[in-house]
């Protein structure tokens, strides 16, 4: 008989998946707090491994829509993701050391900067297809490195740091941006599980419903995309608003902890 965690995970999983396809970038931040409240997890550092393991088989799982459609420009993709795999271990690797309340208290302050990020409208670029050069590749090096290391301390997918980065970094247009991006969030996400796994912190059996959940989740938040498009920014306001009241309870909840 299936437990209530397994179904809470399932379930949990589907919200995530659901709002990725709804709203795109941004989705997998309420991961973690659905796993420490939802789903039972107790320790925050494991919620961040596990969270880490399903980001980054749904970014790799998305890439290849993304590569099939011709919309990932991969020499921007790899320079931006192998620098920032590199920010991203060294990030996880400071994650395991912080205390799970400050670690707690931290990531809703990056779940606010998430949710403002969400908010703002997207610039788009005019170079069809930019030519990798010294600057470009420099710009893109230091700013995969600075997503990366946030994407691994957290064990988020970091896309709302990662999309901007690689426009700003290398002027591509945002379309070829997102498809790119997903290449650094699934290549952050496995650096960081697989950091988390050899320290034994990361809940397989949750990781791999919460997974079959956003597959699930996913379908039918396609199907809601398209039938909500002319609604689009008010369902990206609601959702900002419930990252908001996440972050606020979080704060509210371990934000005292901390501050004795």
């Amino acid at each position: 008989m299936i437990s209530a965690q397994a179904i809470l995970a399932i379930l949990s999983g589907g919200a995530v998946g659901f709002s990725l396809a709804l709203i795109g970038g941004g989705g997998s931040i309420l991961a973690v707090p659905l796993l420490l409240y939802v789903v039972g997890i107790s320790d925050p550092h494991v919620a961040i491994g596990t969270s880490a393991v399903a980001v980054s088989v749904n970014a790799f799982a998305n890439l290849l829509i993304h590569w099939r459609a011709g919309t990932v420009h991969w020499p921007c993709a790899f320079l931006f993701g192998s620098a920032g795999a590199l920010g991203a271990a060294v990030g996880s690797t400071l994650g395991k050391l912080v205390d799970n309340e400050q670690l707690v208290v931290l990531f809703a302050l990056v779940m606010i900067a998430a949710g403002i990020a969400m908010l703002r409208p997207r610039a788009s670029a005019s170079q069809p297809c930019a030519r990798i050069d010294a600057r470009i590749a420099s710009r893109l090096v230091v700013l995969g490195l600075a997503a990366g290391f946030v994407a691994g301390f957290f064990g988020i997918g970091g896309g709302f740091l990662v999309v901007p980065g690689i426009v700003l970094g290398s002027g591509i247009p945002i379309l070829n941006a997102i498809g790119s991006s997903l290449f650094s969030v699934g290549t952050f996400g496995l650096v960081t599980a697989v950091n988390y796994a050899l320290s034994q912190l990361v809940a397989w059996t949750v990781a791999a419903l919460f997974i079959a959940g956003g597959v699930m989740g996913g379908l039918f938040g396609m199907k809601a995309a398209v039938a909500l498009a002319p609604k689009r920014d008010t369902l990206k306001y609601l959702f900002a608003g419930t990252v908001f009241a996440a972050a606020g309870y979080m704060l509210i909840r371990h934000g005292i902890s901390v501050l004795d």
